[in-house]
């Protein structure tokens, strides 16, 4: 078993800030990206909408979540010992899996064969959407 990215929130604060160290990333990111697409001033003002930011930092955020891959048995060890509510991805007959605990004892995982990078992708994805985003929207 190994862990990938450095988020781990232990608190919905700390994701809060943890989210909030991202935003001025995400600005420059999106900045760069548009310089590198060669918008002028104008096009910049009309596309680079604040919602264009929020995506690049709940991307950001995400793509920095620490999570956990190891075999199904490993898995299956590590959720015996969880004492909270587990939403499991994918297929029960694949020998892998990566996983992510939230904040407030919820986790979410998801099975894979071959494929480490996309299941940790998608992973990530998945705990932002379903653990994270309600508590930075608004």
């Amino acid at each position: 078993m190994h862990t990938v990215g450095t988020f781990s929130p232990s608190s919905v604060e700390d994701a809060r800030a943890q989210y909030e160290t991202v935003g001025p990333a995400a600005q420059t990111v999106v900045r760069e990206v548009a310089k590198a697409m060669e918008f002028d001033r104008e096009e910049y003002d009309d596309r680079v909408t604040g919602e264009v930011v929020e995506t690049a930092r709940d991307a950001l955020f995400a793509s920095l979540l620490e999570v956990r891959v190891g075999s199904r048995e490993e898995y299956e060890a590590w959720r015996e010992s969880y004492d909270g509510e587990v939403t499991t991805l994918g297929h029960e007959n694949v020998e892998r899996a990566v996983w992510h605990a939230g904040p407030e004892g919820e986790a979410v995982a998801a099975t894979f064969q071959n494929e480490e990078d996309a299941a940790v992708a998608t992973l990530r994805r998945q705990a932002f959407g379903r653990l994270y985003r309600e508590h930075f929207s608004g």
